[in-house]
């Protein structure tokens, strides 16, 4: 009779969950320093859980914040199996539920100039202009609720806390909302290579919409015909073009930059 080979006693490495297993019932992973302490600050953030290593809770207690719900110490492996790959948690993981967009009209109540994003889809790009929004006073993100990214934890953390600074407006139709921008009294400045070259002087007593198009394709046809006027940065080096969120970051800079 032949004997059934022995078992190898040897444990196996446990894999990596695979990202269906790593979703949580309900809401999304959001994780980091920033923008965890940002959520935390935000009433309108509706927080499920809040997982920490103890390095992580000292970071957060430090900052006098109050949590909605008391924090679960873990081991820094259990975070590392919840988030993403390569995701950078610094300790602090928390379990949320993406913000409620605010309307068009409550967005114009506040001052600042508006981004507005023709299918932008790369989240980290989106997480990128949301924190150069909040450094230089824009009043809002503007984007097409189709082909774009919804909020997660990349987006959030590329944002380093602005996703619950700065209100993310989605709209369907991209081309009515520009028309209602302009309808508010906004003049649309769509961003693009060869337009005239962007100065904020220019645009004195004016609010301005600032569109910026996807990454490589650019601004649309129909959202180009739907500006008041294109314009480019000022780049006298040898490159040809910028990141989008380089970008917004550079433009933005020139509209509120002081005279």
């Amino acid at each position: 009779m032949s004997r059934r080979p022995a078992r190898s006693s040897t444990p196996r490495s446990p894999s990596r969950p695979t990202a269906a297993a790593r979703a949580p019932a309900s809401g999304y992973w959001l994780y980091g320093q920033h923008p965890a302490e940002a959520a935390l600050s935000n009433p309108a953030r509706h927080i499920h859980e809040i997982l920490v290593t103890r390095e992580g809770l000292t970071t957060l207690e430090a900052k006098n914040l109050s949590f909605p719900v008391a924090p679960n110490v873990v081991e820094r492996a259990r975070l590392d199996q919840l988030c993403e790959r390569d995701a950078v948690h610094q300790g602090i993981l928390l379990r949320v539920e993406p913000l409620v967009p605010p309307h068009l009209e409550d967005a114009l109540t506040r001052p600042g100039p508006i981004l507005v994003l023709d299918q932008v889809t790369d989240p980290r790009n989106i997480g990128a202009i949301l924190r150069s929004a909040a450094a230089f006073g824009a009043a809002a993100l503007l984007l097409q609720d189709r082909n774009t990214p919804q909020e997660s934890g990349a987006l959030a953390k590329a944002a380093s806390g602005a996703l619950d600074i700065v209100p993310v407006l989605r709209e369907v139709n991209l081309s009515r909302a520009l028309a209602q921008l302009q309808n508010a009294g906004l003049w649309v400045v769509g961003l693009d290579a060869g337009g005239t070259q962007l100065k904020g002087e220019s645009f004195q007593g004016r609010r301005v919409a600032l569109v910026l198009g996807a990454e490589g394709a650019g601004l649309r046809r129909l959202t180009r015909e739907n500006c008041d006027e294109i314009a480019s940065v000022y780049m006298p080096g040898n490159m040809e073009s910028l990141n989008v969120s380089n970008a917004a970051a550079v433009a933005l800079y020139e509209l509120v930059r002081p005279a």
